[in-house]
């Protein structure tokens, strides 16, 4: 089964997020919502809405560990249980619990190279600018 439907988001670390803010906004007219992230919408091949988050962390941000890269990538899947169960059957260690909150339920791996990747099952929930 194909468990991921898209691309959820990116996140990175930055020295200076305030300031690599302002400078996506002036360049690339990225205006960030209250959280210092940007939804992105697109549709599903279903022709569902969807969307990706782009949004940068300060750069002491814990979020990303255990991993020490200074990015994580997001993942939308279908069927998160039926996705740990079948990474649990091939040796893959889940990172932390599964959280649940209104616009979805998310868990964490690490891939071979060390990189928190988070998987999000969300719900028809659409948070902030992403209407």
């Amino acid at each position: 089964m194909n468990y991921v439907t898209g691309l959820g988001g990116v996140f990175f670390k930055t020295k200076d997020k305030k300031k690599l803010l302002a400078w996506y906004q002036e360049h690339l007219g990225i205006e960030a919502d209250e959280y210092g992230s940007k939804s992105f919408m697109w549709r599903e091949e279903s022709g569902e809405k969807a969307f990706s988050v782009w949004s940068p962390f300060k750069e002491e941000s814990d979020y990303f560990d255990p991993s020490k890269q200074p990015f994580m990538v997001n993942f939308r899947v279908r069927d998160l249980d039926g996705l740990l169960e079948h990474l649990k059957s091939k040796g893959v260690d889940q990172v932390g619990g599964i959280e649940e909150y209104p616009f979805g339920r998310f868990a964490w791996i690490l891939d071979p190279e060390g990189i928190k990747i988070e998987l999000w099952e969300p719900t028809e929930v659409v948070p902030g600018n992403a209407c």
